[in-house]
């Protein structure tokens, strides 16, 4: 077996190994956990070097997915306010959430449109940073929010890790189009940066989990089942509309594939704190189903060649 098969028989399961290298050695990720933001604009980098311009277009997809992020949030919210707030929050947030910086790297991998996931992303995170904090408010936020502080703050957490990539791949692109060509290239270096990415997020996610204390089990369980729930719902509805618009992989990774960082960070800042458990959560639902997705696509690649021969 050569370097070359090695690495595709291995590649369906990297992010598995990923996530459990995360549960497994949780107690170590806080000293490599300030490393996450330069990994996505590095993935971000390749991921926009293979983009032109001109793909870059908001389109009827585009359109139709902020609204069922958006709108479906706010219903959700309200549906399970009689319940309990916290748990209505905790879906809230999930479905709320915009899409990751990581998704158009998933979405390319599985043979969707990259520009017009990278321009969903972005108008997904720029209207999650302008509503959020009159929505938040309007909900009755831990935390006393003033509305442009809290939008500046969401918007410098979110805005430059995608604009500064896109910037930095234009520059290289007029500037040094030799080194803009050698990073587009080299896309499947994407996929391992967010393996690494993974292994952070998860270990975080697991730590937050294990302090909180006994007696918030059975509510942390139904915020984790209604996540899932949430996660699933949102790639099935996603790929539905993807498909009358013309991109299923788009559609699902777009709506499904969540920026679950910023959600624990803004459960954790404005929400009651134990709603950020239907994110953490959401972190262990979506990348099950985007390895999934992954072996599947692997596993139909490597078939085809074999079908072909057999003609």
């Amino acid at each position: 077996m050569n370097v070359s098969q090695f690495r595709q028989r291995l590649k369906p399961w990297m992010l598995p190994i990923a996530m459990l290298g995360g549960l497994l050695f949780h107690n170590f990720i806080d000293a490599i956990a300030f490393i996450a933001p330069y990994l996505i604009f590095i993935m971000l980098l390749i991921t926009f070097c293979r983009v032109k311009p001109r793909e870059f277009r908001i389109t009827r997809l585009s359109g139709i997915l902020i609204a069922v992020q958006t709108l479906g949030a706010i219903a959700a919210y309200l549906a399970l306010l009689p319940l309990s707030r916290e748990l209505a929050e905790g879906t809230f947030i999930c479905i709320f959430c915009p899409t990751a910086t990581a998704a158009p790297v998933i979405t390319g991998m599985l043979g969707g449109s990259v520009p017009r996931l990278a321009t969903f992303s972005i108008v997904s995170n720029v209207t999650v940073a302008v509503l959020a904090p009159l929505l938040f408010t309007l909900m009755g936020s831990e935390a006393d929010i003033n509305f442009f502080e809290s939008l500046t703050l969401i918007a410098t957490r979110v805005v430059p890790l995608i604009i500064l990539p896109l910037f930095t791949a234009l520059a290289l692109m007029h500037y040094m189009p030799k080194v803009h060509s050698t990073i587009a290239s080299h896309q499947s270096l994407s996929f391992y940066i967010w393996a690494v990415s993974l292994f952070i997020v998860v270990g975080r996610a697991v730590s937050f989990i294990m302090s909180e204390p006994a007696e918030m089990i059975p509510e942390m369980l139904w915020l984790a089942a209604l996540s899932l729930v949430a996660c699933c719902g949102q790639f099935y509805i996603g790929r539905r509309i993807g498909r009358r618009c013309g991109d299923k992989i788009a559609g699902a990774q777009g709506l499904g594939q969540k920026n679950t960082v910023l959600a624990i960070w803004m459960a954790l800042t404005y929400l009651h704190p134990i709603a950020s458990v239907a994110p953490a959560a959401y972190v262990a639902w979506q990348n099950t189903i985007n390895s999934a997705q992954l072996y599947f696509k692997t596993k139909r690649d490597a078939e085809k060649p074999n079908a072909a021969a057999k003609r």
